[in-house]
Protein backbone atom coordinates (compact mmCIF):
# COMPACT_ATOMS: atom_id res chain seq x y z
CA UNK A 1 0.00 0.00 0.00
CA UNK A 2 1.40 3.36 -1.02
CA UNK A 3 2.39 5.60 1.88
CA UNK A 4 0.62 8.95 1.79
CA UNK A 5 2.71 12.09 2.30
CA UNK A 6 3.19 12.79 5.99
CA UNK A 7 2.79 16.39 7.09
CA UNK A 8 3.57 17.42 10.63
CA UNK A 9 2.94 21.10 11.36
CA UNK A 10 3.99 22.33 14.76
CA UNK A 11 3.62 25.74 16.40
CA UNK A 12 6.72 26.39 18.43
CA UNK A 13 5.23 28.92 20.85
CA UNK A 14 8.34 29.31 22.93
CA UNK A 15 10.52 30.33 19.99
CA UNK A 16 8.02 32.61 18.32
CA UNK A 17 8.12 31.05 14.80
CA UNK A 18 6.15 28.40 12.91
CA UNK A 19 7.73 25.44 11.11
CA UNK A 20 6.49 22.54 8.96
CA UNK A 21 8.22 19.32 7.93
CA UNK A 22 6.91 17.12 5.12
CA UNK A 23 8.26 13.67 4.18
CA UNK A 24 6.77 11.86 1.17
CA UNK A 25 7.60 9.10 -1.25
CA UNK A 26 9.52 10.36 -4.29
CA UNK A 27 7.29 9.78 -7.35
CA UNK A 28 8.48 8.01 -10.52
CA UNK A 29 11.36 6.14 -8.87
CA UNK A 30 12.29 2.58 -7.98
CA UNK A 31 11.31 2.87 -4.34
CA UNK A 32 14.72 3.84 -3.01
CA UNK A 33 14.19 7.51 -2.15
CA UNK A 34 12.10 9.84 0.00
CA UNK A 35 11.57 13.56 -0.50
CA UNK A 36 11.83 15.92 2.47
CA UNK A 37 10.57 19.50 2.43
CA UNK A 38 10.39 22.05 5.22
CA UNK A 39 9.60 25.67 5.83
CA UNK A 40 10.77 27.57 8.88
CA UNK A 41 10.71 31.23 9.90
CA UNK A 42 14.39 31.38 10.65
CA UNK A 43 17.31 33.15 8.90
CA UNK A 44 18.23 31.45 5.62
CA UNK A 45 21.91 31.31 6.57
CA UNK A 46 21.08 29.24 9.67
CA UNK A 47 21.68 25.50 9.48
CA UNK A 48 19.11 22.78 10.04
CA UNK A 49 20.09 19.14 10.53
CA UNK A 50 18.25 16.14 9.09
CA UNK A 51 18.45 12.92 11.08
CA UNK A 52 17.09 9.50 10.13
CA UNK A 53 16.38 6.26 11.92
CA UNK A 54 15.45 2.88 10.49
CA UNK A 55 12.58 1.49 12.53
CA UNK A 56 12.36 -0.29 14.90
CA UNK A 57 15.92 0.96 15.58
CA UNK A 58 15.98 4.14 17.68
CA UNK A 59 19.50 5.30 16.79
CA UNK A 60 19.40 8.57 14.86
CA UNK A 61 21.92 9.08 12.04
CA UNK A 62 22.84 12.49 10.66
CA UNK A 63 21.84 12.58 6.97
CA UNK A 64 22.60 16.18 5.99
CA UNK A 65 23.10 19.72 7.20
CA UNK A 66 21.42 22.35 5.06
CA UNK A 67 20.48 26.00 5.18
CA UNK A 68 17.25 26.89 6.97
CA UNK A 69 14.20 28.75 5.73
CA UNK A 70 12.44 26.90 2.92
CA UNK A 71 14.32 23.75 1.97
CA UNK A 72 14.20 20.50 0.03
CA UNK A 73 16.23 17.31 0.29
CA UNK A 74 15.99 13.89 -1.41
CA UNK A 75 17.26 10.97 0.63
CA UNK A 76 18.39 8.27 -1.82
CA UNK A 77 19.74 4.75 -1.55
CA UNK A 78 17.05 3.53 0.83
CA UNK A 79 15.63 0.02 1.11
CA UNK A 80 12.03 -0.24 -0.01
CA UNK A 81 11.41 -2.95 2.57
CA UNK A 82 12.24 -0.71 5.55
CA UNK A 83 10.39 1.87 7.60
CA UNK A 84 12.02 5.23 8.30
CA UNK A 85 11.45 8.20 10.55
CA UNK A 86 13.04 11.63 10.19
CA UNK A 87 13.85 14.42 12.58
CA UNK A 88 14.45 18.04 11.64
CA UNK A 89 16.76 19.72 14.12
CA UNK A 90 16.25 23.49 14.22
CA UNK A 91 18.50 26.16 15.78
CA UNK A 92 18.27 26.17 19.53
CA UNK A 93 17.79 22.41 19.75
CA UNK A 94 14.11 22.45 18.70
CA UNK A 95 13.01 19.40 16.67
CA UNK A 96 10.18 18.14 14.47
CA UNK A 97 9.86 14.37 14.12
CA UNK A 98 7.77 12.45 11.54
CA UNK A 99 5.88 9.24 12.01
CA UNK A 100 7.02 6.12 10.13
CA UNK A 101 7.22 6.25 6.33
CA UNK A 102 8.17 3.62 3.73
CA UNK A 103 9.50 4.32 0.19
CA UNK A 104 7.32 2.82 -2.54
CA UNK A 105 8.35 1.82 -6.07
CA UNK A 106 6.38 3.42 -8.90
CA UNK A 107 4.95 1.06 -11.50
CA UNK A 108 5.46 3.62 -14.28
CA UNK A 109 7.85 6.55 -14.48
CA UNK A 110 5.47 9.16 -15.82
CA UNK A 111 8.35 11.45 -16.67
CA UNK A 112 9.44 8.98 -19.36
CA UNK A 113 6.13 8.23 -21.04
CA UNK A 114 7.49 9.98 -24.14
CA UNK A 115 10.29 7.41 -24.40
CA UNK A 116 7.80 4.57 -24.04
CA UNK A 117 5.73 5.98 -26.90
CA UNK A 118 8.78 6.42 -29.15
CA UNK A 119 10.08 2.88 -28.50
CA UNK A 120 6.59 1.42 -28.97
CA UNK A 121 6.29 3.16 -32.34
CA UNK A 122 9.68 1.88 -33.47
CA UNK A 123 8.97 -1.73 -32.51
CA UNK A 124 5.58 -1.46 -34.20
CA UNK A 125 7.36 -0.39 -37.39
CA UNK A 126 9.73 -3.36 -37.06
CA UNK A 127 6.94 -5.90 -36.59
CA UNK A 128 4.84 -4.47 -39.43
CA UNK A 129 7.74 -4.51 -41.90
CA UNK A 130 8.81 -8.02 -40.86
CA UNK A 131 5.24 -9.20 -41.39
CA UNK A 132 5.10 -7.58 -44.84
CA UNK A 133 8.48 -9.06 -45.82
CA UNK A 134 7.36 -12.51 -44.63
CA UNK A 135 4.32 -12.26 -46.93
CA UNK A 136 6.56 -11.65 -49.94
CA UNK A 137 6.54 -7.87 -50.05
CA UNK A 138 9.57 -6.69 -52.04
CA UNK A 139 11.41 -3.77 -50.46
CA UNK A 140 13.92 -1.68 -52.32
CA UNK A 141 17.37 -1.92 -50.76
CA UNK A 142 20.16 0.08 -52.35
CA UNK A 143 23.03 -2.10 -53.48
CA UNK A 144 26.12 -1.38 -51.39
CA UNK A 145 29.11 -0.48 -53.53
CA UNK A 146 31.33 -2.60 -51.32
CA UNK A 147 29.53 -5.74 -52.49
CA UNK A 148 30.78 -5.06 -56.00
CA UNK A 149 34.28 -4.63 -54.56
CA UNK A 150 33.99 -8.06 -52.91
CA UNK A 151 33.10 -9.67 -56.23
CA UNK A 152 36.02 -7.87 -57.89
CA UNK A 153 38.39 -9.08 -55.16
CA UNK A 154 37.24 -12.69 -55.56
CA UNK A 155 37.63 -12.43 -59.34
CA UNK A 156 41.16 -11.11 -58.95
CA UNK A 157 42.10 -13.95 -56.58
CA UNK A 158 40.74 -16.45 -59.12
CA UNK A 159 42.81 -14.92 -61.93
CA UNK A 160 45.93 -15.15 -59.79
CA UNK A 161 45.17 -18.71 -58.67
CA UNK A 162 45.45 -17.75 -55.00
CA UNK A 163 43.04 -18.19 -52.08
CA UNK A 164 40.59 -15.74 -50.48
CA UNK A 165 40.87 -14.80 -46.81
CA UNK A 166 37.69 -13.96 -44.91
CA UNK A 167 38.04 -12.71 -41.31
CA UNK A 168 34.67 -12.52 -39.44
CA UNK A 169 35.92 -10.27 -36.62
CA UNK A 170 36.97 -11.30 -33.14
CA UNK A 171 33.63 -11.18 -31.27
CA UNK A 172 31.34 -14.05 -30.37
CA UNK A 173 27.90 -14.86 -31.75
CA UNK A 174 26.22 -12.65 -29.17
CA UNK A 175 27.45 -9.67 -31.21
CA UNK A 176 25.10 -8.74 -34.05
CA UNK A 177 28.07 -7.81 -36.23
CA UNK A 178 29.26 -11.42 -36.17
CA UNK A 179 25.82 -12.63 -37.26
CA UNK A 180 25.77 -10.11 -40.13
CA UNK A 181 29.28 -11.27 -41.06
CA UNK A 182 28.09 -14.88 -41.33
CA UNK A 183 25.40 -13.81 -43.82
CA UNK A 184 28.00 -12.04 -45.95
CA UNK A 185 30.34 -15.05 -45.63
CA UNK A 186 27.64 -17.24 -47.15
CA UNK A 187 27.54 -15.04 -50.26
CA UNK A 188 31.34 -14.82 -50.43
CA UNK A 189 31.51 -18.62 -50.33
CA UNK A 190 28.92 -18.84 -53.12
CA UNK A 191 30.94 -16.51 -55.35
CA UNK A 192 34.18 -18.31 -54.52
CA UNK A 193 32.61 -21.67 -55.38
CA UNK A 194 31.35 -20.25 -58.66
CA UNK A 195 34.92 -19.24 -59.55
CA UNK A 196 36.33 -22.47 -58.00
CA UNK A 197 38.52 -20.54 -55.54
CA UNK A 198 39.26 -21.68 -51.97
CA UNK A 199 38.08 -19.56 -49.01
CA UNK A 200 40.10 -19.55 -45.78
CA UNK A 201 38.18 -18.43 -42.69
CA UNK A 202 40.27 -17.94 -39.50
CA UNK A 203 38.03 -17.83 -36.41
CA UNK A 204 38.72 -16.30 -33.02
CA UNK A 205 35.80 -17.71 -30.95
CA UNK A 206 34.97 -21.44 -30.69
CA UNK A 207 31.20 -20.95 -30.98
CA UNK A 208 31.65 -19.17 -34.30
CA UNK A 209 33.38 -22.18 -35.89
CA UNK A 210 30.31 -24.37 -36.60
CA UNK A 211 28.32 -21.36 -37.85
CA UNK A 212 31.14 -20.39 -40.20
CA UNK A 213 31.41 -23.99 -41.42
CA UNK A 214 27.69 -24.09 -42.17
CA UNK A 215 27.77 -20.68 -43.90
CA UNK A 216 30.61 -21.78 -46.21
CA UNK A 217 29.11 -25.21 -46.82
CA UNK A 218 25.76 -23.68 -47.74
CA UNK A 219 27.45 -21.17 -50.02
CA UNK A 220 29.20 -23.92 -51.97
CA UNK A 221 25.95 -25.85 -52.11
CA UNK A 222 24.05 -22.82 -53.45
CA UNK A 223 26.68 -22.50 -56.19
CA UNK A 224 26.16 -26.17 -57.12
CA UNK A 225 29.72 -27.11 -56.17
CA UNK A 226 29.45 -28.89 -52.77
CA UNK A 227 32.40 -31.16 -53.64
CA UNK A 228 34.75 -28.15 -53.50
CA UNK A 229 33.97 -27.43 -49.85
CA UNK A 230 36.99 -28.08 -47.61
CA UNK A 231 36.22 -27.98 -43.85
CA UNK A 232 39.94 -27.64 -43.09
CA UNK A 233 39.79 -24.08 -44.42
CA UNK A 234 37.65 -23.04 -41.43
CA UNK A 235 40.44 -22.64 -38.89
CA UNK A 236 40.08 -21.93 -35.21
CA UNK A 237 43.22 -20.07 -34.15
CA UNK A 238 42.94 -18.56 -30.66
CA UNK A 239 40.51 -16.55 -28.56
CA UNK A 240 43.39 -14.29 -27.49
CA UNK A 241 43.21 -11.09 -29.49
CA UNK A 242 46.80 -10.69 -30.61
CA UNK A 243 47.57 -14.40 -30.82
CA UNK A 244 44.67 -14.58 -33.29
CA UNK A 245 46.06 -11.54 -35.12
CA UNK A 246 49.49 -13.14 -35.42
CA UNK A 247 47.91 -16.33 -36.73
CA UNK A 248 45.92 -14.46 -39.40
CA UNK A 249 49.02 -12.54 -40.48
CA UNK A 250 50.86 -15.85 -40.81
CA UNK A 251 48.10 -17.21 -43.07
CA UNK A 252 48.30 -14.10 -45.28
CA UNK A 253 52.03 -14.49 -45.77
CA UNK A 254 52.21 -18.29 -46.05
CA UNK A 255 49.14 -18.82 -48.22
CA UNK A 256 49.75 -15.59 -50.18
CA UNK A 257 46.06 -14.68 -50.19
CA UNK A 258 45.10 -12.36 -53.05
CA UNK A 259 41.85 -11.04 -51.52
CA UNK A 260 41.38 -10.22 -47.85
CA UNK A 261 37.86 -9.53 -46.60
CA UNK A 262 37.31 -8.26 -43.04
CA UNK A 263 33.68 -8.17 -41.93
CA UNK A 264 32.56 -7.97 -38.31
CA UNK A 265 33.60 -6.53 -34.98
CA UNK A 266 37.25 -5.46 -34.83
CA UNK A 267 39.37 -3.67 -32.27
CA UNK A 268 43.08 -2.82 -32.02
CA UNK A 269 44.04 -5.69 -34.33
CA UNK A 270 42.33 -4.01 -37.30
CA UNK A 271 45.33 -1.86 -38.26
CA UNK A 272 47.79 -4.76 -37.90
CA UNK A 273 45.68 -7.00 -40.14
CA UNK A 274 44.99 -4.35 -42.76
CA UNK A 275 48.60 -3.15 -42.91
CA UNK A 276 49.91 -6.69 -43.30
CA UNK A 277 47.46 -7.36 -46.11
CA UNK A 278 48.38 -4.08 -47.79
CA UNK A 279 52.09 -4.92 -47.57
CA UNK A 280 51.38 -8.34 -49.11
CA UNK A 281 49.66 -6.68 -52.08
CA UNK A 282 46.20 -8.16 -51.50
CA UNK A 283 43.03 -6.37 -52.54
CA UNK A 284 41.15 -5.69 -49.31
CA UNK A 285 37.50 -4.99 -48.42
CA UNK A 286 36.49 -4.29 -44.83
CA UNK A 287 33.36 -3.50 -42.89
CA UNK A 288 32.65 -2.85 -39.21
CA UNK A 289 30.25 -0.94 -37.00
CA UNK A 290 33.03 -0.19 -34.49
CA UNK A 291 33.53 3.43 -35.51
CA UNK A 292 36.83 3.73 -33.62
CA UNK A 293 38.38 1.22 -36.03
CA UNK A 294 36.98 2.60 -39.27
CA UNK A 295 39.87 5.06 -39.89
CA UNK A 296 42.37 2.20 -39.98
CA UNK A 297 40.33 0.22 -42.49
CA UNK A 298 39.70 3.32 -44.61
CA UNK A 299 43.44 4.07 -44.70
CA UNK A 300 44.66 0.55 -45.51
CA UNK A 301 41.83 -1.14 -47.46
CA UNK A 302 40.56 -0.66 -51.00
CA UNK A 303 36.94 -0.37 -49.89
CA UNK A 304 35.22 -0.08 -46.50
CA UNK A 305 31.63 -0.65 -45.46
CA UNK A 306 30.98 2.07 -42.91
CA UNK A 307 28.87 1.42 -39.82
CA UNK A 308 25.42 0.08 -40.56
CA UNK A 309 26.28 -0.59 -44.20
CA UNK A 310 27.49 -3.89 -42.78
CA UNK A 311 23.94 -4.73 -41.65
CA UNK A 312 22.37 -3.36 -44.82
CA UNK A 313 24.66 -5.61 -46.87
CA UNK A 314 23.59 -8.68 -44.91
CA UNK A 315 19.91 -7.80 -45.46
CA UNK A 316 20.51 -7.14 -49.15
CA UNK A 317 22.25 -10.47 -49.69
CA UNK A 318 20.01 -12.72 -47.62
CA UNK A 319 16.55 -11.15 -48.16
CA UNK A 320 15.76 -12.52 -44.72
CA UNK A 321 12.39 -11.00 -43.62
CA UNK A 322 13.63 -10.16 -40.12
CA UNK A 323 16.70 -8.35 -41.45
CA UNK A 324 14.76 -6.55 -44.16
CA UNK A 325 11.99 -5.55 -41.76
CA UNK A 326 14.44 -4.17 -39.21
CA UNK A 327 16.36 -2.30 -41.91
CA UNK A 328 13.24 -0.65 -43.34
CA UNK A 329 11.93 0.21 -39.87
CA UNK A 330 15.26 1.85 -39.07
CA UNK A 331 15.04 3.90 -42.27
CA UNK A 332 11.52 5.07 -41.38
CA UNK A 333 12.63 5.93 -37.85
CA UNK A 334 15.49 8.03 -39.25
CA UNK A 335 13.08 9.93 -41.50
CA UNK A 336 10.83 10.66 -38.52
CA UNK A 337 13.79 11.79 -36.39
CA UNK A 338 14.97 14.15 -39.13
CA UNK A 339 11.44 15.55 -39.41
CA UNK A 340 11.23 16.06 -35.64
CA UNK A 341 14.62 17.82 -35.64
CA UNK A 342 13.48 20.20 -38.38
CA UNK A 343 10.22 20.99 -36.56
CA UNK A 344 12.14 21.43 -33.31
CA UNK A 345 14.58 23.84 -34.94
CA UNK A 346 11.73 25.94 -36.30
CA UNK A 347 9.85 25.82 -32.98
CA UNK A 348 12.86 26.97 -30.98
CA UNK A 349 13.61 29.70 -33.52
CA UNK A 350 10.15 31.24 -33.08
CA UNK A 351 10.23 30.85 -29.29
CA UNK A 352 7.82 27.90 -28.95
CA UNK A 353 9.62 25.76 -26.36
CA UNK A 354 6.80 23.36 -25.48
CA UNK A 355 7.60 21.16 -28.48
CA UNK A 356 11.11 20.43 -27.14
CA UNK A 357 9.60 19.63 -23.71
CA UNK A 358 7.70 16.72 -25.29
CA UNK A 359 11.00 14.90 -25.82
CA UNK A 360 12.74 15.73 -22.53
CA UNK A 361 13.68 12.74 -20.36
CA UNK A 362 12.91 13.28 -16.68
Amino acid sequence: MATLPLLLSVMLWGSGFASSFNVSDLPNDDGSALELTWEASIPEDSLVSILRTTLPDTNWVLVAKLKGGKGNYIDRGLSRDSLFAYRLLLPGGLTITTHQVRPVASLINRGRINQLIILSLFFTFVLVYIKLASKGKRFFVRRISGLGAIEEAIGRATEMGRPILYVPGIDDLNNIQTIASMVILNDVARLAATYESPVIVPVCKPFVVPVAEEAVRQGFLNAGRPELYNPDNIRYLSDEQFAFTAGVNGIMLRERTAANIYMGSFFAESLILAETGFSAGAIQVAGTANIHQLPFFVAACDYTLIGEELFAASAYLSHEPKLLGTLKASDLAKILIIGILIIGFIAESIGWHRFADLFAAR
